[in-house]
């Protein structure tokens, strides 16, 4: 999975609700079906570089057991790559999907 893909999926967790990093690992394994796994030594740096580019912002948050933990959440312009993101890969996939797809009028392959 490229490091662009990553971010999209990242992106698309953060949209429903702001998370720490080992519920994002967590969720993108249930939400996947575990097709999609990462290591938390790919995630933060993930993190840092969409923080960087002001797309996630973190915070300090006390859960209601536990140590404070550093959560995340998306942007207005993490909102708004997101969109793009999600606009390119539907596009994209589309296109696999016709080259993959059953040419059109439905008279199969030769």
């Amino acid at each position: 999975m490229a490091r662009t893909d990553k971010e999209l999926l990242i992106l698309g967790l953060l949209e429903q609700q702001d998370m720490y990093g080992y519920q994002m690992i967590e969720m993108l394994e249930r939400r996947s079906n575990h097709m999609f796994t990462l290591k938390a030594g790919t995630l933060y740096p993930i993190l840092h570089e969409l923080e960087r580019q002001g797309l996630v912002s973190s915070y300090e948050g006390q859960p209601d057991a536990g140590k404070p933990r550093r959560y995340y959440r998306l942007t207005r312009e993490g909102r708004h790559a997101l969109k793009r993101q999600k606009a390119q890969w539907k596009a994209y996939a589309q296109a696999v999907n016709q080259v993959l797809g059953e040419p059109e009028g439905g008279a199969g392959y030769a």
